[in-house]
């Protein structure tokens, strides 16, 4: 950029400085100020620094003075206090859904956000390598051409596939494409799912977003509104564990008294607990897709938990208790 462009962009460059160098523990002078600027090639002389504070300040930007032994100045407000970028970034971390790469890229973009020493603080804070991460890197822009569709109002068509156990791609339909309508996303279970409707069987159904692939945007216009007009997406997401599928049962479980907090967990804080006459348990009735990762849920607490009824559902349960031996006795 030539010299003199940049020297129309001084309050810019200014604004930048005192968000990248300063805060409550960092300060700086309009002498710093004034040699940052000289480094990227901009002349400026004290009275004009004062002159570009008052704009910022008109702007909504808070400016404190500081008098030790100097004048020094501070950028007080900012679009995000350190703790807030933790979080985000505590977040980017545990995601299974984004990639190794991309969660360094959004980390570092995050810490772009804050002084270059809360960067450093934030960086050294960074354990991606060894977390388990999708590998899917066309995952990011799977999620944002879903979005695209849904506010166009158009289909999909997509490949789907699962691991096999040389961790290659396998795909379901022997290739063939998925066409449905794209309705929601839901973050579940630290995966994204696309809820959606498919018109062959007018049934809702969802898909894991980070097994699918070469999703196109189609012309044909979305189906299923009237399906989704009462879908509450907490409601769903309740029902599927893991978002599992399976047939949708009303199971009545008895769950010992200190079972509550993993029954709140997973239905929600306005689920129905009705204590027994022995103080010692209570009873929860839920609708859930009756499957594999529902019954482990139920089996992994050790009795704690039974299912009452239906019946079939309890004998399920069995079955897969007695598969966990080896001869099935």
């Amino acid at each position: 950029m030539p010299r003199s462009s940049k020297q129309k962009l001084k309050l810019y460059y200014v604004i930048e400085i005192l968000k990248k160098y300063t805060d409550e523990a960092h300060t700086i002078t309009i002498a710093g100020v004034i040699e940052r600027l000289a480094e990227l090639g901009i002349k400026a002389e004290r009275k004009s620094i004062y002159r570009d504070f008052e704009a910022m300040e008109e702007l909504g930007y808070e400016i404190i003075q500081l008098h030790n032994k100097q004048f020094s100045y501070y950028l007080a407000n900012r679009e995000f206090e350190t703790a807030e970028l933790r979080m985000l970034v505590d977040a980017v971390q545990s995601s299974r859904f984004i990639t190794k790469k991309k969660s360094n890229e959004l980390i570092r973009k995050l810490e772009g956000l804050t002084t270059v020493y809360n960067a450093q603080v934030l960086d050294s804070q960074v354990f991606v390598t060894n977390r388990i991460k999708a590998s899917n890197e066309s995952i990011y822009y799977n999620v944002d051409r879903i979005h695209s569709a849904i506010q166009e109002n158009s289909k999909i068509s997509f490949t789907y596939f699962d691991w096999d156990v040389n961790k290659r791609k396998v795909f379901r339909r022997d290739g063939e494409r998925y066409n449905v309508s794209p309705w929601m996303l839901i973050w579940d279970n630290e995966n994204y799912y696309l809820i959606a409707y498919e018109s062959e069987t007018k049934q809702i159904k969802h898909y894991r977003v980070d097994r699918m692939m070469s999703i196109e945007i189609t012309e044909a216009r979305r189906e299923g509104r009237r399906a989704f007009s009462d879908v509450d997406v907490a409601e769903y997401s309740k029902k599927f564990f893991g978002m599992y599928n399976g047939d949708i049962v009303s199971v009545e479980l008895s769950c010992a008294r200190e079972m509550t907090n993993a029954v709140v967990d997973k239905f929600g804080a306005d689920v129905k607990m009705e204590p027994a006459p022995d103080g010692e348990s209570f009873r929860v009735r839920a609708e859930v897709a009756v499957s594999p990762v529902f019954l482990s849920w139920v089996f992994m607490f050790g009795g704690q938990i039974k299912i009452i009824s239906p019946e079939s559902v309890a004998e399920e349960l069995k079955a897969m208790a007695k598969n966990f031996t080896e001869d099935g006795a």
